[in-house]
């Protein structure tokens, strides 16, 4: 596994581990590229506060200590900082002015909720057909802005109707994503958690109709970027379900 774009800090209330930690597991890995997107937090227009990603205060923190290390690495590792980040249309131009001053290398979209905060989690199994679209349809409109390199966790959305619902939604979700050439990302974490994503079927579907893929650890502890028998797992994955796996996303490889 050559890179990874999908990285957490333990700024996002959920991970552990010293940022110097993560850049190392990944070289010791045989990475030459490592891309970390934590939480990207979010400019409420009230009091609320979200303990399931950075804070405000934290941004200024993460720019200065991965910079450095960016630098420190640069003969052993391409690094680059950017965000996980929801599509949640009405709080993007707050978000977009926090940033605005950051060198922000990307975005990738985790769709964990539909609506702002506190609200609805969508990484569980779901029974209604109508929560299922209203979760690819977000993604889709997501996607469509241009702002985010790939999708995380594409089929975070589990669903327990029938297959036909399930393969209805899912195979409009890959075939947008095939037909704007972006990758489907293998999620290491719910693979080795044997969470219900990445589900083998959905992968399935986006084999059929052509997709390629990427693997995304979504590190949550150094050690995950250096999970030789999970990368091992994710592949046979794609071979199984005959989707080629991209090394580099467009843009975002080596610097050597």
């Amino acid at each position: 596994m050559l890179a990874n774009y999908h990285t957490h800090t333990y700024r996002c209330n959920h991970a552990e581990g010293e940022d110097r930690a993560y850049v190392e597991a990944a070289i010791r890995n045989g990475m030459k590229v490592l891309g970390f997107s934590d939480h990207c937090p979010w400019v409420y227009p009230d009091d609320y506060v979200s303990y399931t990603r950075m804070y405000l205060a934290e941004v200024e923190g993460y720019f200065t200590s991965l910079t450095k290390l960016r630098d420190e690495y640069q003969k052993d590792i391409t690094i680059y900082i950017g965000f996980e980040s929801e599509y949640i249309p009405e709080l993007l131009p707050e978000q977009d002015k926090l940033l605005a001053d950051y060198p922000v290398d990307y975005h990738i979209l985790g769709q964990h909720f539909l609506t702002r905060e506190p609200s609805f989690y969508t990484g569980i199994v779901v029974e209604e057909e109508a929560v299922l679209k209203q979760y690819v349809d977000s993604v889709i409109e997501g996607m469509e802005t241009g702002r985010y390199v790939y999708l995380a966790h594409p089929d975070l959305m589990g669903f327990s109707g029938s297959r036909e619902i399930y393969d209805k939604h899912y195979i409009r979700l890959c075939e947008y994503l095939k037909a704007h050439d972006y990758p489907v990302e293998i999620n290491m974490l719910g693979v080795v958690g044997h969470r219900h994503y990445t589900d083998e079927h959905f992968l399935k579907l986006a084999g059929e109709i052509g997709c390629k893929a990427i693997i995304g650890c979504d590190a949550h502890q150094p050690h995950s970027l250096d999970l030789r028998s999970g990368q091992s797992e994710c592949y046979q994955m794609a071979v199984r379900n005959g989707l080629k796996v991209i090394d580099y996303l467009p843009g975002l490889g080596t610097k050597e």
